[in-house]
């Protein structure tokens, strides 16, 4: 679970009035709970709808898809992380987590997880 592989698009992370104009496709991530809509998404597609909106995030994801069992592996990557001062915004799927931190740490958080063992592509 060594494997990094940086996503393409630049992220925007959003709070909405309403579930009407979401964006669909890849890598739209929308939550809802009983205070607020929130939303992830490529900067292109951001709604009109958002009402606070934190653009110049960018993801990576855990190659491979993560079985239930294993633990510590965000643990460790958040930590590496931390340790910097780099700020992360994680959001988990059933296959595998996707780590979020903004465009400017994006060099030096390549350079921290290649140092610590980790292969990345796609940066």
């Amino acid at each position: 679970m060594n494997e990094i592989e940086w996503l393409k698009e630049t992220f925007a992370v959003c709070r909405l009035t309403d579930r009407e104009s979401l964006p669909h496709g890849p890598f739209c991530f929308s939550a809802e709970t009983d205070e607020e809509i929130s939303l992830v998404c490529p900067q292109k597609t951001v709604p009109e709808n958002a009402i606070a909106c934190d653009k110049g995030w960018r993801g990576f994801r855990i190659k491979g898809v993560l079985d239930f069992s294993l633990i510590g592996i965000l643990a460790r990557i958040s930590a590496i992380l931390a340790e910097a001062s780099i700020g992360i915004f994680v959001i988990s799927t059933y296959n595998t987590d996707y780590v979020f931190v903004k465009e400017e740490n994006v060099p030096e958080t390549d350079r921290l997880l290649r140092d610590h063992g980790y292969h990345t592509e796609g940066q």
